[in-house]
């Protein structure tokens, strides 16, 4: 199994779980209550998944991989956001209209759909 292949299975059902998980629709309140630390932390548990995946995985081909590599950089720098704004992320999380995390989280469920589907198909390598 390519490196490709490993890291795209550990992250796209990853990705779809936590998107699923966050939908306005599942859970409508989720970011009202949030405090600053929890933000930090999560933007501390970003970093180091993103830095995880850019430094074993920091291809830039024209192909499926190259998508393992631009959610390990967006991991990367969306910890760095959470860790260094981390009340000015909750407040503008807080803010925002559901209409507008349906859409951002539908674009990454289908992100984390491609990278499972890629990862477990056997067609292709890295």
């Amino acid at each position: 199994m390519t490196v490709s292949k490993r890291i795209a299975g550990l992250l796209g059902p990853t990705l779809m779980v936590m998107i699923a998980s966050e939908c306005p629709l599942v859970q409508p309140h989720l970011y009202d209550e949030q405090i600053p630390p929890v933000v930090y932390l999560s933007g501390i548990l970003m970093f180091v998944a993103g830095l995880s995946v850019v430094r074993w995985h920091n291809r830039w081909r024209r192909d499926w991989t190259l998508l393992v590599t631009l959610t390990g950089w967006s991991l990367l720098l969306l910890g760095l956001v959470r860790m260094f704004a981390a009340a000015q992320y909750r407040s503008a999380s807080a803010s925002a209209s559901p209409l507008v995390f349906i859409v951002v989280e539908g674009v990454l469920f289908l992100v984390g759909l491609i990278l499972t589907f890629k990862a477990y198909t056997s067609a292709g390598s890295e």
